[in-house]
């Protein structure tokens, strides 16, 4: 899929009256997506129908703050994880675009304003961390935002472990829990725990508002704390173990 540049289609002076919703019509298209979007299999328990209720509310909110429009960061946020690609799958990194793919073909087999759908895809292709792909309109920042934040404060914790847990990781290295200057390389694919500085710890540095930013630095701070706790109850590495 060729990724449009969706910050003209964005733009509400380029966009047909007929296409700009009411907020009946809106919360009825809504519905239809949040649907849709649960008939999708999840990738893991990270990835639930409570992470996508939690995406959408973050979005509706920036949205009211950052100015963005509805009509596209509602469908954006609800069926940005419509394609399940696991964790560690190679194919990771094509998650996104997959799942624009796939929700812009769904929302023009239903009637959506054609109008939107380009703003749409692109803000769902360009929320995945691991794709790398540039938002190109606010609607598309303001997504990539809101599914940030879910991945920070104390969700983002029970999040992470939840998933860590799945694959089968342990917690953290027993002889060095959090990788230090001079030591270990960080390797989350070993330790869940070193998914933190791997990529949780630098989130709030990629927010794209400035209401996202504010609320990852606060989040940032929660987890930064849990994880010196943590730190604090984990017992010398030359401490005899069971067995």
């Amino acid at each position: 899929m060729t990724i449009p540049d969706a910050s003209a289609t964005a733009d509400p002076a380029s966009v047909p009256a007929a296409d700009v919703f009411d907020p009946a019509a809106l919360a009825a298209w809504e519905a239809r997506c949040a649907a849709f979007a649960r008939s999708c299999a999840p990738a893991d328990a990270a990835h639930d129908d409570e992470h996508l209720r939690r995406v959408v509310t973050n979005a509706r909110r920036l949205a009211q703050e950052e100015g963005a429009r509805l009509e596209v960061v509602l469908p954006a946020a609800w069926l940005h994880d419509c394609v399940a690609v696991a964790k560690d799958s190679p194919d990771r990194p094509r998650a996104s675009r997959l799942a624009a793919e796939k929700a812009v073909a769904w929302l023009a087999q239903e009637g959506y304003p054609a109008g939107w759908l380009p703003a749409i895809g692109q803000a769902i292709a360009a929320h995945s961390f691991s794709a790398g792909i540039p938002p190109e309109s606010i609607e598309a920042r303001v997504v990539q935002d809101a599914d940030r934040l879910d991945a920070l404060g104390a969700v983002g914790i029970a999040r992470c472990l939840v998933v860590g847990g799945q694959l089968g990781r342990p917690l953290y290295c027993p002889a060095e829990p959090l990788p230090q200057p001079g030591g270990r390389p960080v390797d989350d694919l070993a330790y869940t725990l070193d998914h933190f500085p791997a990529k949780l710890f630098t989130l709030a540095a990629t927010m794209q508002t400035a209401a996202g930013r504010t609320e990852a630095e606060r989040r940032t701070a929660f987890m930064r704390g849990w994880v010196e706790q943590l730190l604090a109850e984990i017992p010398p590495a030359d401490t005899p173990s069971a067995g």
